[in-house]
């Protein structure tokens, strides 16, 4: 009987969904654990011939320690989890589950820019405060009121969430450029092609970015780079923290040259106490909760499901080695 083994169960379904048609539709021994400490990797998944990870890093030295394994179950879009040319070497067979946070990572972005320009979140709470209350006008300015038709959005990385926010930039009256693979001929109408990454930093206001994190594209938003954005300009990251050097942000918003920016991933996740954004104000941080609507979940579940139950039927589909 084929051994099944999840290694971090619990952030997929988060106590509203669960794994009953997975293990209905997946013939063999499942086991899934919430979570898994680098620690206990191996000894939890050294009889398995198939392996499930959202998070749970797999490094070579351990895939060599898994005599049975077969497949691995890449429980999102991004597979940089893994060592995956061992895993080829291996003839390991690795599936990842395309696009189905396309709509819940493109809205997040969207929510914080205008969290950013349009400070709800602070209003609201002054409101409740009394602060409005004792105002002697009907209006009450604590923060800029930042209108976004006619500004630049410039994306970095054009394919799902990127062409989705691109579109959602458009409806806002944004003009919209991007840096991307792509051809012109092959972007949604709107989407202007540039050719290089500095001169789209130069002409952005907002720079949202919606790549992926590899050897070309980590630390891609460094010092030099934060330097090329105007004065006042807006970073947003929902796609990789790694591709930010943090520590170069932060000094961009203490200085004041950047106005804020809108994170949903960190380089570490969560990030120590005393991490340096966590004390910028025009930081703006969610905990990695674009992919986590339960609508979104559930299309993942679906997908995963759907992985294993092809792999165990010799004809693998969603296959990235």
């Amino acid at each position: 009987m084929c051994r099944i083994v999840v290694l971090d169960g619990y952030a997929c379904v988060a106590g509203d969904l669960d794994w009953t048609d997975f293990k209905t539709r997946c013939a063999g021994e499942v086991t899934i654990y919430d979570r898994t400490l680098p620690g206990q990797v191996v000894d939890r998944a050294r009889d398995a011939e198939v392996l499930l990870s959202n998070k749970v890093v797999l490094t070579a030295e351990m895939l060599r320690q898994m005599p049975h394994l077969r497949y691995i179950g890449v429980m999102a879009t991004g597979y940089n989890i893994l060592d995956i040319a061992e895993a080829r070497s291996r003839g390991i067979v690795v599936t990842n589950v395309p696009a189905y946070s396309t709509p819940s990572v493109a809205q997040l972005t969207i929510a914080h820019l205008l969290n950013i320009t349009n400070a709800v979140g602070q209003y609201s709470a002054e409101a409740h405060s009394g602060v409005w209350s004792k105002c002697a006008d009907f209006t009450y300015l604590s923060a800029p009121v930042i209108e976004l038709d006619g500004k630049v959005m410039g994306i970095v990385g054009c394919g799902a969430i990127g062409s989705r926010v691109a579109a959602m930039a458009s409806a806002l009256g944004m003009s919209v450029i991007a840096l991307t693979s792509k051809p012109q001929s092959a972007l949604p109408t709107g989407i202007t092609r540039v050719d290089n990454l500095d001169r789209l930093l130069s002409l952005a206001d907002v720079v949202s970015l919606h790549c992926p994190l590899t050897a070309a594209t980590r630390g891609m938003i460094g010092e030099r780079e934060l330097a090329l954005m105007k004065p006042g300009a807006i970073l947003l990251n929902t796609a990789r923290g790694l591709l930010v050097d943090e520590r170069a942000l932060a000094a961009a918003l203490h200085n004041g040259h950047l106005l804020a920016a809108g994170l949903d991933v960190m380089a570490v996740e969560p990030p120590p106490t005393d991490h340096p954004l966590l004390a910028e104000p025009r930081c703006f941080i969610t905990p990695h909760i674009g992919w986590a609507s339960r609508e979104s979940r559930a299309r993942l579940m679906s997908t995963v499901t759907d992985n294993v139950v092809a792999y165990l039927a010799g004809s693998p589909v969603n296959v990235v080695t």
